[in-house]
């Protein structure tokens, strides 16, 4: 199966999903997902409902789309569904509401069912958060792809 198919049987099962669930009408709608090597990309759009304080971005949501790129990170590259264990996050710059941002994500390493994961959400050139984590191994998806 080509990786654009596979993206979306993966989004058609979780389509639900509040970062790239297209049937989540409140959700982030992450999209145009690709895959060079280790690394995930993808590109996020703000609604106008995500606005914190002085037109920037809530941090939460900088959080969630940065937890849901790394996510994509072990999908695509591991093949593998992942869950949360630690998210450690740096916020650069203000993230203005109405940028569309390019995420990226990469496996750092992989130890068994613990994977180490790498984010970044830039605004063109400019970094405005990175994060890292530890995510844990729920489910083999080389059998169902």
């Amino acid at each position: 199966m080509s990786l654009p198919d596979r993206i979306e049987a993966i989004k058609a099962d979780y389509a639900h999903c509040f970062g790239c669930g297209a049937a989540n009408p409140i959700g982030l709608g992450l999209a145009d997902f690709t895959r060079d090597g280790s690394k995930v990309t993808a590109s996020f759009v703000p609604r106008p409902a995500y606005h914190g304080f002085d037109n920037t971005l809530h941090g939460g949501i900088v959080a969630t789309a940065l937890d849901e790129i790394m996510a994509w990170s072990a999908i695509l590259v591991e093949e593998v569904m992942v869950m949360t264990g630690t998210l450690d996050l740096r916020y650069r710059k203000p993230a203005p509401v109405s940028s569309r941002y390019r995420l990226e994500g990469q496996v750092q390493e992989r130890r068994g069912r613990r994977l180490r994961l790498r984010g970044r959400m830039l605004d063109g050139a400019t970094f405005v958060a990175e994060a890292s984590g530890l995510f844990i191994v729920i489910d083999d998806l080389a059998e169902k792809l």
